[in-house]
């Protein structure tokens, strides 16, 4: 925002009349000095059409106030200046502005300034918002009732889950042409956002709106107050988990527990016209295509390469999918997943960070296009949410999609297994999928590092120490008949229970240790040498021991989904990567 083109009065500059009080989040006048003191100037009051200028021009706030208590929330106020200290003679050209001399320093205070240290970004779009006048903001939130289906609140010092939801209810101007105008609003696209507790990176992981999962009971707080319990529903789209027999986002949170063992912190819903106000308030975003786009059905129309998109036509790019790849909704998450891409980088850019009038506009559109849940539904619990989020370089901000194959009437999809459960597990441990651990990574693989033995000749002894019920058995049946490790055998239950999976072995085994370790997704610190093994296979030689603790999840599923993410086989792109879709 300029400050010499909005809120001023005469000669005075606003922005170092209005002072932010801490206590009350409120703007108020700093008022000059009773009696006007030697060699200093009594600044004048504004008059009350500029008081009226600034009032018209903030939405929803009244221009009833008296003269030396009005308020003009959208005015940042700048350094105070000590009473008896003289005004700096204003700089050739400029209207009644102070001469300062703009370095480094004074541009990176004013850029906190503006953001107010608070800069909100989530995503779909990603929100961002620094609470420049607080309560104007407050009133802009929806709040649904989260019905104690996650956490209860974010923590500074753990791990960040938040379930970004994008509904296709058709409301809001315009959106009744895109079709399917009853809709009760699905969960149309769902990303599962995961911060890590270092905050040195996240995943947003995309759940396909087709895939058949299994919906519990929850229990709802409905638009008119009431609660009620919907039941569950078995092998169904994930997409009704929300909408469907009234179910509120709460289920939506309940379903993304029950599928992955990940309990949301907080959700935020996102509807037609979030997607058009946000790319607006940012001013475009940038994506490229390998290919030109014509889908009648979604009325986007661009050429090859790239363009800055914004409003309709930014929906119209989301909302495509029949005419890149093979038409599906998976083709469709692509597409998504790009674009929030570009926009994570805009918006953490510094043509936004440093433009106060990009940083009000997002505040405006987040806090009106956004409904959150009741436990974050407060400017200054969802601007500490951002400062947290915020704190992710891009480069380590990693986009997947729950592994899928298709279900047998092929219009809709099943997770796939092994590889979805190891996709969960690697975010519940807390794992990157970048590159942002990459030295541990390396000295992890150190220990790993040697000559590996063939499959057949590896020789292990499996025992149950934790896992389920016939765990042991069926990685038996997994080793001999799936990986061609021959000479194994089960041994039954083990003599005590542990909670993570060892393997022990003698150190003339190392090289068959190490095989089966790259088999079964061991981490290092699962390898267990010189233990004075002495046991022996069915054949009579000598033989390892595998005991599967509880961190088991399955046969042919990697045990530790997150000693090494370079092994996860998803498709994984960070946000820093620009890729043209198509």
């Amino acid at each position: 925002m300029d400050a010499q083109g909005r809120g001023r009065a005469e000669d005075i500059d606003p922005a170092d009349q209005w002072v932010l009080n801490p206590n009350t989040g409120e703007y108020e006048l700093r008022l000059a000095p009773s009696a006007p003191q030697s060699g200093v100037p009594r600044p004048r009051r504004a008059t009350p059409a500029a008081a009226g200028a600034r009032a018209g021009g903030a939405s929803g706030r009244s221009a009833t106030a008296t003269p030396d208590t009005r308020e003009i929330p959208e005015v940042v106020p700048g350094p105070r200046r000590r009473r008896g200290t003289p005004e700096e003679e204003p700089l050739p050209g400029r209207r009644g502005g102070r001469g300062r001399t703009k370095t480094k320093k004074s541009k990176g205070k004013r850029i906190l300034v503006w953001t107010g240290g608070t800069l909100a970004f989530v995503l779909v779009g990603v929100s961002a918002a620094g609470y420049l006048y607080y309560q104007h903001l407050n009133n802009n939130i929806t709040s649904i009732s989260s019905d104690g289906a996650g956490t209860g609140g974010f923590s500074k010092d753990r791990a960040i889950n938040l379930l970004v939801i994008g509904t296709d209810k058709r409301t809001g101007k315009g959106n009744e042409s895109y079709g399917d105008k009853e809709s009760v609003g699905h969960a149309d696209t769902t990303i599962l956002l995961h911060v890590s507790k270092d905050r040195t990176n996240a995943t947003a992981m995309s759940i396909p709106r087709d895939m058949i999962v299994d919906i519990p009971d929850c229990e709802t707080t409905q638009e008119d107050g009431s609660k009620k319990i919907i039941g569950g529903s078995t092998g169904v789209r994930f997409n009704t988990s929300l909408g469907q027999d009234g179910r509120t986002p709460s289920c939506t949170m309940r379903t993304v527990t029950e599928l992955t063992g990940i309990v949301p912190d907080h959700f935020m819903v996102a509807d037609f016209n979030a997607v058009k106000t946000l790319s607006t308030a940012i001013g475009g975003v940038k994506v490229c295509l390998a290919k030109p786009i014509k889908d009648s059905k979604s009325k986007l129309d661009l050429s090859k390469g790239e363009h800055v998109i914004q409003g309709e036509q930014a929906l119209s790019f989301l909302r495509t999918r029949y005419s890149v790849g093979f038409g599906s909704d998976l083709d469709r998450i692509k597409l998504q997943q790009q674009f929030l891409s570009s926009m994570i980088r805009q918006m953490k850019s510094e043509d936004t960070l440093t433009d106060a009038r990009k940083v009000i506009d997002l505040a405006e559109a987040a806090t009106k296009a956004l409904s959150v849940d009741d436990k974050i539904a407060d400017i200054k619990k969802l601007g500490s949410l951002g400062q947290e989020v915020g704190k992710v370089n891009t480069k380590n901000i990693t986009f997947t999609t729950v592994p899928v194959v298709d279900n047998t009437d092929r219009a809709t999809v099943l997770p796939m297994p092994g590889k979805a459960e190891q996709l969960f597990e690697t975010i519940r441990n807390d794992v990157s999928l970048s590159d942002v651990k990459k030295k541990e990574k390396q000295k992890q693989a150190a220990k790993l590092k040697g000559k590996r033995a063939d499959a057949s000749e590896v020789r292990v002894n499996v025992y149950n120490g934790g896992a389920e019920a016939g765990s042991a058995q069926a990685t038996l049946n997994w080793l001999q008949n799936d990986v061609g490790v021959t000479k194994s055998s089960q041994l039954g239950n083990a003599g005590k229970t542990l909670s993570k999976t060892t393997l022990e072995y003698d150190p003339d085994q190392a090289d068959q240790a190490r095989k089966l370790a790259d088999l079964m997704g061991l981490s290092a610190s699962a390898l267990k040498p010189g233990e004075g093994n002495s046991e022996t296979n069915s054949q009579g030689l000598p033989a390892m021991v595998l005991t599967l603790g509880k961190d088991f999840k399955g046969a042919g599923v990697k045990i530790s989904g997150s000693s090494s993410a370079a092994d996860l086989d998803v498709e994984k792109n960070t946000a820093d990567k620009e890729k043209c879709a198509g």
